[in-house]
């Protein structure tokens, strides 16, 4: 990476650390209020998971768009801004002794409106910070210390929530984001205004961005693949906390620690993506990593109390540790190949398939854990898992080795 980019990168890098360690220690603390406090129940979980992420279905190809359109710092910074105000209203909500699980329902999906805006947004915005030759690179580091916070956010907001109460926790989140959006203030990096093309309208710049997606036989692969993996995902994300908490019957610490095993395997997924990736091609690390998945994930359903959770802890650790070489792979092939004036509309038409699909997954979870129960309902996942793999498996993506990695047209 070129020292002059670098150091923008670096705040860009610590900024995103600082968000994403907030939104872990929520994003626990959230789904431990509810499913204590609040009392919840599977399908209610369900629809908390699902107004996560929901707003990826909702304005992720607008969103798109404006990071195309406009600078995309103070687009970053006023997104973290806004999470940290919405976040603050649930520890308040709850003081005042008013907080209810439609409440909280409406903070999560707003706070994840702003999520949406900031994770287009960054994405878009590091080609221009490191060049196209420093992505590999850049994306790794992203994504160790996206992992790391994986790992530590989730195990510290148990820890935060049993020790002062998950909404206090909760609290704590917005210390993040107000973090995180100082550290993005300090860039100093110039950002010219992205030049804006004359009479277009919003629909016809966003059938672009889908265009160019859906268009390229080999990124259309792998964005259907990542989708049907992603809705799978969604369907384990209640499934687990009724397993964990309900099943096992574990203290919300060590939910926490289970859970951060998710940030540890994609810690060392994604220090090893590289070599990965050199060692056996970067489109075979693509199908390879996605494939691997389905085993270790079907360790989950095996867990049972006291040494029966080391199926769970296993599992959970190489599935993310597997999943990250993925997305290491997938994310830098994306940015490579896209030209600059897409790289917002293509980040979001990817970002609406792929994350548009864990609410509805989510809710799925919600209905297949109250029909069949947490434990088939979890193996009905792992399917759709195999499902995605398979995808790849058909594609012209199997045939390769390496990607291309110049800029299309």
């Amino acid at each position: 990476m070129e020292s002059a980019r670098g150091s923008g990168f670096g705040l860009l890098w610590a900024g995103q650390t600082a968000s994403v360690v907030g939104g872990q220690i929520g994003d626990v603390s959230v789904r431990l209020l509810a499913a204590t406090a609040l009392a919840a129940t599977p399908l209610q979980l369900g629809l908390l998971s699902a107004a996560q992420t929901i707003g990826f279905l909702l304005i992720a190809l607008p969103a798109g768009v404006l990071a195309d359109r406009v600078r995309r710092r103070p687009v970053l910074i006023t997104s973290n801004l806004l999470r940290a105000g919405l976040l603050a209203l649930v520890p308040l909500l709850w003081w005042l002794d008013v907080l209810t699980l439609p409440q909280l329902l409406a903070v999560v999906v707003l706070a994840g409106l702003a999520q949406v805006v900031f994770d287009v947004t960054y994405q878009s915005y590091v080609p221009a910070l490191v060049g196209r030759a420093g992505l590999v690179t850049a994306n790794g580091r992203l994504e160790s210390t996206r992992s790391t916070a994986v790992a530590a956010g989730p195990a510290l907001g148990g820890v935060l929530s049993q020790a002062l109460g998950a909404v206090n926790a909760i609290f704590l989140t917005s210390v993040g984001y107000l973090a995180s959006a100082f550290l993005l203030s300090r860039i100093r990096a110039v950002e010219e205004r992205p030049a804006r093309p004359e009479a277009r309208s919003l629909r016809g710049e966003i059938a672009e961005g889908l265009k160019f997606v859906l268009g390229n036989k080999l990124l259309r692969a792998t964005t259907v693949a990542a989708t049907v993996f992603n809705f799978s995902y969604g369907i384990t994300q209640p499934l687990v906390i009724v397993l964990l908490v309900r099943e096992l019957v574990l203290t919300e610490a060590a939910v926490g620690a289970m859970l951060a095993l998710a940030g540890a395997g994609g810690l060392v997924g994604a220090l090893v993506a590289g070599k990965v990736a050199d060692k056996i091609g970067r489109s075979r690390a693509i199908w390879v990593s996605e494939l691997a998945c389905v085993p270790a994930f079907l360790l989950l359903p095996l867990t049972f109390p006291g040494r029966g959770l080391a199926f769970f802890a296993v599992g959970y650790f190489l599935m993310h540790l597997i999943l990250s070489v993925f997305n290491v792979s997938n994310l830098s092939f994306r940015q490579a190949i896209c030209p600059d004036r897409l790289l917002g509309r293509m980040n979001a038409s990817v970002r609406f398939l792929m994350w548009g699909a864990l609410p509805l997954g989510g809710v799925t979870g919600g209905f297949l854990g109250t029909a069949l129960g947490t434990r088939w309902a979890l193996v009905a996942a792992g399917a759709g898992f195999l499902l995605a793999a398979l995808v790849l498996l058909v594609s012209p993506l199997r045939r390769l080795r390496d990607l291309p990695e110049t800029v299309a047209a």
